[in-house]
């Protein structure tokens, strides 16, 4: 078990690899943290097709998602998820650091991937974990009215 410290909040949690049998929660978790959230189709192929999913718990509750494709020297972050009820306590980055470390590990050389202008949080965390905007795909993103572009984001995995 692992532990991040946020203000005097000391936080036990867990990752472990994403299973087909946490689909149900992990798509509730997904409804309730975004307006246009995946299906369970989308999560069973991204298993299926051997992905990296994994989850972040904390006292065995399921509180964070994410999915990593690794091929051909590069990666692309497809998901993060966090709870809402769980945001702000670090789990993000610790999520994300630990996709980051995966796609290492898989011989990635980069990792890509999108976020919406309007998610300035996410926005925020990538860029204090290196990550660098190299373009945007216009209406990438399904939204309330009509669509929203994407700000293509990207971060070189600098090997010691």
């Amino acid at each position: 078990m692992s532990s991040v410290r946020l203000d005097q909040e000391k936080l036990d949690y867990k990752l472990r690899p994403m299973l087909p049998g946490d689909l149900r929660t992990v798509l509730n978790n997904e409804r309730v943290s975004y307006t246009h959230p995946w299906t369970e189709g989308i999560f069973s192929d991204c298993l299926k097709s051997g992905y990296e999913c994994w989850l972040v718990t904390v006292a065995d509750d399921v509180v964070g998602h994410g999915i990593l494709s690794v091929a051909a020297g590069e990666s692309h972050l497809l998901n993060a998820c966090v709870k809402p009820a769980w945001q702000g306590r670090g789990l993000g980055r610790v999520l994300v650091e630990h996709l980051l470390f995966r796609a290492e590990n898989r011989n990635a050389r980069r990792v890509f991937l999108e976020v919406r202008p309007s998610n300035q949080i996410a926005y925020r965390l990538y860029e204090t974990l290196g990550f660098n905007e190299i373009g945007i795909r216009e209406n990438y993103y399904p939204a309330f009215t009509g669509r929203e572009d994407a700000l293509v984001l990207a971060r070189e995995i600098i090997r010691e």
